[in-house]
């Protein structure tokens, strides 16, 4: 049996949701990613901070998935946060153009193989005292 393409944990705290993501996104995975945060708007969480530093790939369907869901959130009167994008999808950000769209990515974190600094006032993830939890987990057949 092959491993999971995408795993996906979530550790709540208030109104406050910390996911991460771990593994691949793509055309496959991204609609459990998509679930995932649509899942913190209908359990009433507002800010919902995206640690994407497991993420091995990210290509042009979760951009898609991560600028649906940044507006989705923003119509519910919160903010989506991505931090630590993969070079894939920092890649993506920097070709497009879209990267102001989606708040917590730092502008000089997105391109750092071309020699930018990141940023030092980039928000920090919240807290991990808690173990964080499997919620959703995904297999591409």
């Amino acid at each position: 049996m092959p491993l999971p393409q995408l795993t996906i944990y979530r550790h709540d705290r208030r109104k406050r949701a910390l996911i991460t993501l771990a593994g691949e996104i793509d055309l496959d995975s991204a609609p459990l990613v998509c679930a995932a945060l649509e899942g913190c708007l209908s359990d009433g969480i507002r800010v919902v901070d995206v640690d994407l530093t497991p993420v091995t790939f990210c290509d042009c369907s979760g951009l898609n998935t991560f600028l649906h869901a940044a507006q989705r959130t923003r119509e519910a009167g919160g903010t989506l946060l991505l931090h630590n994008p993969p070079p894939s999808l920092a890649r993506i950000l920097d070709l497009t153009g879209c990267g102001f769209l989606l708040p917590g990515l730092p502008l000089g974190h997105l391109s750092p193989s071309l020699g930018d600094v990141p940023d030092p006032v980039a928000p920090a993830l919240p807290d991990r005292s808690v173990p964080l939890v499997t919620v959703l987990s995904g297999e591409v057949r």
